[in-house]
């Protein structure tokens, strides 16, 4: 998906409306907050590739375009991919879908780009990645884990 023009602007001081438009053409709108956390603090811009991450499982209005709270904005950048869920203790998502191997490479931050000292475990995770193993569930070894801590 990548940002679409005309709806960027303010929504009010501290919100703002971001529409997406998908390779299909489909729009979606996002409503970005201060609570919304994009990935490297990154500027957004017109016809940036963006993947955006919000709760499926919140309200959203019956409205077209679909309209929904972004939780989570990251720029598609080449080679990397980004995964956001629960992780247990164990590091396996909550989807069974992937596990984590930490390697001392591996950054561990918090949203305010401080270091994370513990075990990320047991919280929502911001994971990027390059590659995974192609088992079952994938294995990684990622780059870079942001806790969202208390979400």
């Amino acid at each position: 998906m990548e940002v679409a023009g005309g709806n960027m602007g303010n929504y009010d001081a501290c919100a703002q409306m971001l529409t997406v438009e998908n390779e299909a053409g489909n729009t979606v709108n996002f409503l970005f907050n201060p609570d919304t956390f994009v990935v490297d603090y990154a500027t957004l811009y017109e016809t940036m590739p963006v993947t955006v991450f919000y709760n499926g499982n919140a309200a959203a209005p019956l409205i077209y375009p679909p309209q929904y709270v972004a939780a989570v904005i990251a720029p598609q950048q080449e080679g990397q991919m980004v995964f956001v869920g629960y992780f247990n203790n164990l590091l396996m998502s909550s989807d069974q879908s992937l596990k984590l191997n930490l390697a001392p490479t591996t950054q561990v931050m918090t949203t305010n780009n401080q270091t994370y000292m513990g075990n990320p475990g047991n919280h929502t995770l911001v994971v990027l990645y390059s590659q995974t193993t192609r088992s079952i569930p994938a294995q990684t070894t990622p780059e870079k884990i942001i806790v969202l801590c208390g979400q």
